[in-house]
């Protein structure tokens, strides 16, 4: 590589084919794989960007081969993987129809024991030009451990806490990249910094090690370093590699850093509501930690929409029992109601159960105009206040 940036220690970029450079990490090193391979489809079709017509083929590395081939290929890949897991490793490999189905035949007969198939739901698909079939919104990610009888590290209260406190299911819902994310540089096939963090957190502790054999623009590696894990990525092009570099040199800008940060941790599906109760020490080190909160309630009775809830669209203040109050945000984005505006819709710290409703519009397809059945809760979700202290220490 001709890139200039300077090197850090917990973020590697190899350079090349990832069959030969998989074979020079050591053995057992490795707590989390996350696969982004070839699904395969590049073959003169076309989609929708930004608006507008797009071609499909993202480069020679996607075309399409004969079943044979992309057989052997996701074989020989997910075979050299194995050896590189802790035997308490795991690894997450996405895909669609195009190849998913190949890698989870792969997976069974080299002895991984497969724990999940999450559906990622996209919540702004592009929309199919051809009109003959559904619309494409979905990609899976099959999640699998190295062996049957090894048990494996899942940080299951983490991951309820991102939920609202229930079990997170396997289907999730995040957007697709935005571009906040594309500052650096773009790549065809660029996953959500949002998906790599739940992916991360779920099954690395800090200090881990996470390894992607098709980095890409380094968004596995982006998302690791801001959880604290170190990363090891390949990439054969050369532009991409460096692509990857200049998104880790701007983790150095604290500014982009804590943007990020605090954007990779707001998700419509990971909505934490949180009572501003906490001493001030506490609130200065949840705002270091990028936590993204609704404050209700305060001696003041203000409610203040932290920035990052992008798609907020509407917040639900339950007063009393069966008798909630729907406010309609005039913007998106940083924004307070005093204490006067609430009391005048019927509002008070004093009578608060603490439960607020959140709506995210997760489409232009909902108008705000609309009217919303509150019992039938659509399109929301309820979360329980609790205090921020809870929270801190949450990465």
């Amino acid at each position: 590589m001709t890139n200039s940036l300077p090197i850090y220690p917990d973020f590697t970029i190899l350079q090349g084919d990832c069959m030969e450079r998989l074979t020079e990490i050591e053995d057992n090193s490795v707590n989390t794989i996350f696969a982004d391979p070839p699904y395969f489809l590049s073959n003169g079709g076309i989609s929708v960007h930004s608006g507008k017509q797009v071609c499909v083929d993202k480069g020679d590395w996607d075309k399409g081969g004969t079943p044979e081939y992309i057989y052997e290929f996701n074989r020989q890949w997910l075979a050299l993987c194995r050896t590189k897991l802790r035997d308490n490793g795991t690894i997450w490999i996405s895909g669609t129809h195009h190849n998913i189905h190949v890698v989870m035949r792969c997976l069974q007969e080299l002895g991984y024991k497969v724990l999940n198939t999450i559906t990622w739901q996209k919540t702004d698909p592009p929309p199919n030009l051809s009109c003959r079939y559904f619309n494409f919104s979905t990609e899976l990610i099959i999640w699998a451990r190295k062996s049957e009888k090894k048990p494996h590290k899942f940080n299951y209260e983490t991951m309820k806490l991102l939920n609202g406190g229930g079990q997170m299911t396997d289907v999730w819902r995040i957007p697709a990249v935005g571009l906040w994310e594309k500052q650096q540089g773009k790549h065809p096939t660029q996953k959500p910094l949002r998906l790599l963090y739940r992916i991360i957190l779920a099954s690395t502790k800090e200090g881990d090690t996470v390894l992607d054999p098709f980095s890409g623009s380094g968004t596995t590696g982006v998302a690791a370093n801001l959880l604290g894990r170190k990363y090891i990525g390949i990439e054969q092009d050369e532009q991409f590699c460096e692509l990857s570099l200049r998104r880790r040199h701007a983790l150095e800008d604290d500014k982009t850093r804590q943007k990020l940060f605090d954007k990779m941790r707001s998700t419509p599906e990971e909505t934490t509501v949180l009572i501003n109760h906490m001493r001030e020490t506490d609130r200065e080190k949840a705002m270091q930690l990028g936590i993204t909160y609704v404050r209700i309630g305060d001696a003041k009775g203000s409610l203040l929409v932290k920035e990052g809830f992008e798609r907020l669209g509407f917040v639900c203040l339950h007063t009393r029992g069966d008798n909630p109050e729907l406010f309609k945000l005039a913007k998106k984005g940083f924004q307070i109601w005093t204490a006067e505006t609430l009391r005048e819709q019927g509002f008070s710290a004093e009578n608060a159960p603490y439960y607020a409703v959140i709506r995210f519009d997760p489409s232009e397809q909902v108008p705000y105009d609309q009217p919303i059945d509150l019992h039938k809760r659509q399109y929301t979700q309820v979360a329980r206040i609790q205090p921020l202290s809870d929270f801190i220490g949450l990465r």
